[in-house]
């Protein structure tokens, strides 16, 4: 894989609204000011590209002027990393304005970024696995660095500052805490803390003994689903024909799958659908183990745990379940395409090489 560079104090990084446009509303504006804020306190330079803040509206009709920005990123040698504004549910359409432009593919390739984001930011990140580069399943601009209460998340904050040279982490633990999701994000909101649980069980084991290793690929479970089955766009599965998205069964030999679930709480009978998507596949008779996030506001926390086993029905495959990736509060950040091995007596998800490229070359 090419990897990026870590983020140093000073480094322009660019924000992206590659999926909704919620960033540019009204409603909005005060997240904005504050992502801004920690941005500048980090010691970055946030750079919000042309149509970042154009709105709903705007963003929904004109995928191009998305895939646009993110060009426009790649190619900007003073930007040095790209945060994701949030996610959605279609930025699969930017996907043929970007692998249809030889530049892009070229200045991916010759000039990796830090790239982050979750959610619907999943087809982004298969993207730039097919293109060759390590990109991460972790923090965006709205949820994470526009937290409204005071100061971040703690753990989410040693994520964000994992991106720097100097604090990239080694291994991934449980968080002390998990947070629920706010129900209110106005104004008014600000300062307010999110409602903190202590964090009982930690990462929780489903099968399996030993460790087990491999190379990470995955992301959030609806939008895998849906590039094979178009059930919530009609022109998704043709999109992902036409441009191999979803990862072949030999690609997918040997990695450590990471799934986890959206803020719509997919019922156990709609988990159960949506593994047996990917079921079909064949993906999990190849791969090495699965790493489980925990569902958003613990919701089927228990169910869950079952329908894994039950639809996956392989006793000697292992899974570790209830890892702080993805939609639940706080979130760690997993690099696409990077060797780890997972520890599961001591619970310790510990990365076997750096995320980074080394000061002279890539890794």
């Amino acid at each position: 894989m090419i990897k990026p560079t870590a983020l140093k104090k000073g480094d322009c990084v660019a924000v992206l609204s590659l999926s909704s446009g919620i960033l540019g509303e009204d409603f909005c504006s005060h997240q904005l000011e504050l992502g801004k804020k920690r941005l500048k306190s980090m010691g970055l330079k946030p750079v919000f590209m042309p149509n970042t803040l154009k709105g709903l509206d705007y963003l929904k009709n004109h995928p191009e002027a998305r895939a646009q920005d993110l060009k426009d990123a790649f190619k900007d040698s003073t930007i040095k990393g790209i945060f994701c504004a949030i996610g959605g549910d279609d930025t699969y359409r930017i996907v043929p304005y970007l692998l249809e432009d030889k530049e892009f593919i070229r200045n991916v390739q010759k000039n990796p970024k830090l790239f982050t984001g979750f959610s619907d930011t999943t087809i982004n990140h298969l993207l730039f696995y097919q293109l060759g580069m390590t990109s991460f399943y972790g923090p965006n601009f709205i949820n994470d660095l526009a937290e409204l209460a005071d100061n971040l998340l703690p753990y989410t904050e040693d994520t964000i500052h994992s991106y720097f040279e100097g604090f990239e982490q080694k291994e991934l633990v449980s968080s002390d805490y998990w947070y629920e999701e706010r129900r209110d994000f106005s104004k008014q909101t600000i300062g307010t803390h999110r409602v903190q649980h202590l964090e009982k069980r930690g990462y929780e084991i489903l099968q399996g003994t030993g460790s087990f290793s491999g190379t990470l690929l995955g992301g959030c479970l609806e939008s895998l689903s849906d590039l094979l089955s178009s059930e919530r766009y009609s022109d998704k599965g043709l999109i992902n024909q036409q441009y191999s998205l979803y990862p072949s069964l030999e690609q997918w030999k040997d990695k450590i799958l990471f799934l986890e679930t959206s803020e719509e709480k997919p019922t156990p009978k709609q988990l159960e659908q949506l593994l047996l998507t990917l079921k079909r596949t064949g993906i999990f008779s190849v791969i090495n183990g699965v790493l489980v996030g925990k569902p958003q506001d613990e919701q089927y926390y228990e169910e869950y745990k079952e329908i894994y086993k039950k639809i996956i029905n392989h006793q000697s495959l292992p899974i570790l379940y209830n890892v702080n990736f993805g939609h639940a509060y706080p979130r760690c950040a997993l690099p696409y395409g990077i060797r780890a091995t997972v520890e599961m007596v001591s619970k310790k998800i510990i990365f076997d090489e750096s995320y980074f490229q080394s000061n002279t070359t890539n890794e």
